[in-house]
């Protein structure tokens, strides 16, 4: 299983979630795991994601997903798993 780190930040506005998940849906990427919060009025989500049916690419992926966040105003950023793991190793 080929697992992706998916986190969007930013003002929340209403359809961020729906936007992001018909993107994922849409390129047969499966959701494992999501975790979000709204702190005042800032809206953070990490997902965990399963990309091994998608025919895109990671560089392909993670440029229309930075590229869907810009336009719903939001930074929407990708890690693969392997080198999430390695950062947060300490």
């Amino acid at each position: 299983m080929k697992k992706t780190i998916i986190t969007v930040v930013g003002k929340d506005t209403v359809g961020i979630i729906a936007r992001v998940c018909t993107y994922l849906a849409d390129n047969g990427i499966n959701i494992l795991d999501i975790s979000q919060t709204i702190v005042q009025d800032y809206f953070n989500m990490m997902m965990i994601v399963d990309t091994n049916q998608t025919a895109k690419d990671f560089g392909e992926m993670a440029k229309d997903l930075e590229e869907l966040g810009k336009s719903i105003g939001v930074i929407i950023k990708c890690q693969k798993e392997e080198i999430f793991d390695q950062m947060h190793r300490i």
